[in-house]
């Protein structure tokens, strides 16, 4: 299958995300009911792993991880165009708006049968969050993120980590390890996933979330191109596409 991928049909993605609301006292009351719900939940897995539980206010970071409690406030999109690697960020404050250029800029250039989507745990976390968050916001999901009716090898989604297990399902690799193995520059040099809420609902430091997802987006390009048996990304190869 490596053999037959085609680098120019990919586009490459990563995506942040953040709870809906910068605090557990702010949630709507309908909506803390279920965040309580779901804070016992991951208690009874934090207790499982020997951690000690914790208030749902104190697990509220967590929320932006679940597409219910949560919003996209950033989407970083690479492509591979001649000697050029361009990326194409859409973010801010309103998610619906992203989203809807996001989903534009698919059904444009990103529509037919050859091409493929690629993110790192793409299958697990930003291919569904990104469905469920259209949906949420009453637009219509792209052919090529809609799953429904079509067989497994009619998805066109590719994953960097599904495909480094190779079949062993045990553990979860991070992006960041995959790049120490393949000596590429970090993407976690700045920030990590686990600072993105504060650093937006906190530090309100928007640009500093986009350039650490086109980081993300980049290094995962570079690990397929690793995978793919061809040249790195360089630097110079980069174009951040207003």
């Amino acid at each position: 299958m490596l053999e037959s991928l085609k680098s120019s049909d990919i586009l490459f993605l990563d995506i942040e995300t953040v709870p809906m609301v910068s605090k557990y006292a702010d949630l709507p009351e309908r909506f803390r009911k279920h965040w309580d719900l779901k804070a016992e939940n991951l208690n009874k897995q934090d207790r499982f792993a020997g951690n000690e539980a914790k208030s749902p206010e104190d697990l509220f970071p967590r929320a932006g991880i679940y597409a219910e409690f949560g919003k996209v406030i950033c989407i970083s999109a690479g492509y591979i165009r001649g000697s050029e690697f361009r990326i194409k960020s859409f973010f801010g404050d309103d998610e619906r708006k992203l989203l809807d250029d996001f989903r534009a800029l698919l059904e444009r250039s990103f529509n037919h049968d050859e091409h493929l989507l690629c993110a790192h745990n793409g299958k697990e976390f930003d291919f569904p969050y990104l469905t469920r968050r259209m949906l949420i916001n009453r637009l219509r999901i792209p052919r090529i993120l809609d799953l429904s009716g079509k067989k497994k090898w009619e998805i066109q989604h590719l994953d960097t980590m599904e495909m480094w297990k190779f079949g062993d399902f045990k553990n979860y690799t991070s992006l960041d390890l995959l790049a120490a193995a393949f000596d590429l520059p970090s993407p976690k040099d700045d920030i990590g996933g686990a600072d993105v809420w504060k650093v937006y609902w906190e530090d309100h430091d928007l640009p500093r979330i986009v350039t650490y997802c086109q980081k993300d987006v980049l290094t995962v390009a570079r690990l397929l191109m690793c995978f793919l048996g061809k040249e790195t990304i360089s630097d110079d190869m980069v174009v951040i596409k207003a």
